[in-house]
């Protein structure tokens, strides 16, 4: 059995012996539009075998194209009657374990560091040694409440702590202190920006439950394979242990991979402009579990729900709930419902499928009790507020901005993605610069150059402040230098010699002799001098090989170095060719 897929529909067919298999008599998603366009690759490979193409050409009269997460199945039969459909959902809530950015762990004095040599920020506390105490960190609690703040949450101003009893390597206390029946913050919603099947987009609001305060276990690293399964031994940092995370928990509101793999960016977004977290994944500073059911559309009842973790990336996210949403509606349809158990199930990036890795718990496994270490977490409604006012322009708030100065969706998306770029927007716009201009060269070259050479956005305004950017487009703009000029000034700008703008850069470019030529009398000595040095061309022209306009107006700007103003000069090129011959 092989899996393809476009886009972000999945497909199953037989590849044995490139005929059509029996699955054909199962069911199919956008088999037929994949064999017309022949739009198919094979997960694994990029490639896509014959057989595929004969499968969905077979499957047309058992397969129902759909669309997303939505799958439609048939029975096979014999009959003439149209065999009964079932058009399945899915139906996704995501868990996101947001550590925090503070200084020390949750409850200790440890530096919360990532990368330190392994077992080295550790102490009694987090090793929960008997006779130690956690003392609760107020930076957790500050970093907690804007989070909950920016969710439109509601912060509950008494709040406790819980102690969740499992038994892993990484967990030293043998328990979890997290918070339970009553949580730091309730309800609330965030607004994600879905990319639609063709070129647009769809926004839609994402409920969220709740969001608690928890300390995060250590690490266990593997000797002789990536995973315990094959392992010759294990060795556990417990430097992540205690470790603050902030866990969000959504609605079941998601209902395929992409909308799910767009929430948790803009998760990501929300808490890195918060400055509450750094959100890199790679690092396990944000970690998405993601629980996936399946069930008839149009049916209340939740089915049976699977937790899938192991995902590093938000685009592996998308990818492995649309192969546990294949999987699911495979197991249902064939008669082995025993297959959708609740359980943990771990995706695998290399065979880009998912696998089981333990039955799930219940609550009433984790034997929740309240914490008797720590006192109730009490807040005022006056700490509240002065945070909500602290409170920095929101991805959502910015986007709505972004859109106000007449930027398109596509420009707004890019500069809202990342908080650096925004501020750097923000400030060469405050140096006066127009917004679709400065849109332009930041989202063009200079984003190209911060990528080329692995720099950030405030590193990049150490070296070319953005009131030099913006001088720099207002010469442009007033027509000084062209956009050609603009591009040949840039790396001097990159490389911090337009200074702190305010001149610098007009003194630059007057000094290396590249403001523009506008002067019509200058531009017609140099159209003349370049018409009379052509005459063939001149004449072939006139002959009506009106094409060779464009290699006149190279020559000028070859002649001028590159400083000819492009508008006049089209304007008096235009006006002697067609004058009559002398």
């Amino acid at each position: 059995m092989t899996y393809y897929s476009m886009g972000m529909q999945v497909v199953r067919c037989c590849s044995r012996a490139g005929v059509p298999g029996p699955c054909t008599r199962q069911w199919a998603v956008q088999l037929r539009s994949l064999a017309a366009t022949g739009a198919c690759r094979r997960a694994s490979s990029g490639t896509c075998t014959p057989a595929l193409r004969n499968v969905a050409a077979a499957a047309s009269a058992a397969g129902v194209a759909t669309d997303g997460a939505s799958i439609s199945s048939s029975s096979s039969s014999t009959s003439t009657q149209p065999a009964a459909k079932v058009d399945y959902e899915a139906v996704i809530g995501i868990e996101t374990h947001v550590q925090l950015s503070t200084k020390t762990k949750a409850f200790c004095s440890c530096a919360s560091e990532f990368g330190a040599e392994p077992n080295s920020n550790i102490c009694p506390v987090c090793l929960g040694h008997p006779g130690t105490l956690p003392v609760l960190n107020a930076d957790v609690v500050r970093k907690g409440v804007l989070a909950g703040l920016a969710l439109d949450a509601t912060i509950c101003l008494s709040s406790k702590f819980d102690r969740k009893q499992y038994f892993y390597p990484d967990l030293p206390k043998g328990y979890q202190i997290s918070q339970y029946d009553v949580p730091l913050c309730e309800g609330g919603w965030v607004e994600v920006v879905v990319p639609d099947s063709g070129a647009g987009t769809s926004v839609r609001r994402i409920g969220i439950t709740r969001a608690h305060l928890e300390e995060d276990a250590g690490k266990l690293v593997h000797g002789g394979a990536a995973s315990l399964s094959g392992s010759d031994y294990s060795l556990v940092d417990f430097n992540r242990a205690g470790v603050p995370l902030l866990e969000i928990v959504s609605e079941p509101d998601l209902r395929t991979g992409a909308e799910a793999a767009a929430y948790g960016a803009e998760m990501r977004r929300i808490m890195r402009f918060l400055g509450v977290s750094d959100g890199n994944m790679a690092e396990g500073s944000m970690r998405c579990d993601v629980n996936i059911s399946v069930r008839p559309r149009g049916r209340a009842a939740f089915g049976t729900k699977v937790e899938i973790k192991n995902m590093n990336s938000f685009n592996a996210m998308q990818r492995a709930i649309e192969f546990e949403i294949v999987r699911q509606v495979d197991a249902l349809e064939g008669g082995r419902e025993g297959e959708v158990v609740q359980e943990t199930r771990l995706w695998d990036e290399g065979r880009q499928c998912t696998y089981s890795m333990r039955k799930k718990e219940g609550l009433a496994d984790y034997r929740y009790f309240p914490e008797p270490d720590l006192p109730e977490l009490n807040l005022t409604e006056a700490y509240v507020q002065e945070l909500r006012a602290s409170m920095p322009e929101l991805p959502r708030q910015l986007r709505e901005r972004l859109l106000g100065l007449g930027l398109s969706q596509y420009d707004v998306l890019v500069l809202s993605d990342d908080a650096e770029v925004a501020a750097y927007f923000d400030a060469v716009l405050a140096a006066g610069a127009p917004a679709k201009p400065a849109a332009n060269w930041v989202m063009g070259d200079v984003m190209a150059h911060c990528k080329e050479v692995r720099l950030g956005w405030e590193q990049l305004a150490a070296r070319m402040a953005p009131a030099a950017l913006a001088e720099m487009i207002s010469l442009i703009e007033d027509g000084t230098i062209s956009g050609k000029i603009g591009k040949d000034v840039l790396p001097a700008l990159l490389a911090g010699e337009g200074g702190a703008g305010g001149g610098s850069v007009r003194a630059l470019v007057e000094a290396r002799g590249l403001v523009q030529i506008s002067d019509p009398a200058a531009l017609a000595a140099i159209v003349d001098g370049v018409l009379a040095a052509n005459s063939k061309q001149l004449q072939a022209y006139r002959e009506g090989k009106t094409k060779l306009q464009g290699f006149f107006v190279g020559a000028v700007m070859k002649e001028s170095k590159g400083r000819a103003n492009p508008k006049e000069l089209n304007r008096i090129l235009m006006q002697r060719l067609a004058a009559p011959p002398s």
